[in-house]
């Protein structure tokens, strides 16, 4: 049963394969602690929240890089059942091309 169109399933495909290699190298740059992504570590940036020592700021650093690495690869998780889902249709509507 094709739910999406030829044009709308590679376009699935495409960004799918892609959004998967993002995420995926992200995620591993993340978990090996890239300083270029300090930056969207969370619960660093809040000022109400003091951290007192330079142990628990290392501390709270290393748990936000683990936490969105892992975020990461989730998301790359859901883009494999997004490439799935728009290759079953890429699949479905070539099928339907060849009967006509």
């Amino acid at each position: 049963m094709a739910i999406c169109g030829p044009k709308l399933s590679l376009c699935g495909l495409i960004l799918s394969v892609w959004g998967i290699i993002q995420l995926s190298l992200m995620g591993v740059f993340y978990y090996i602690g890239s300083v270029a992504l300090f930056e969207d570590i969370p619960g660093l940036e809040t000022e109400e929240e003091k951290l007192h020592s330079l142990d628990e700021f290392y501390k709270k650093a290393e748990e936000g890089y683990v936490q969105n690495a892992y975020n990461c690869w989730i998301a790359a998780c859901l883009y494999i059942i997004t490439l799935a889902f728009s290759g079953h249709q890429f699949w479905v509507n070539s099928r339907s091309s060849l009967r006509v």
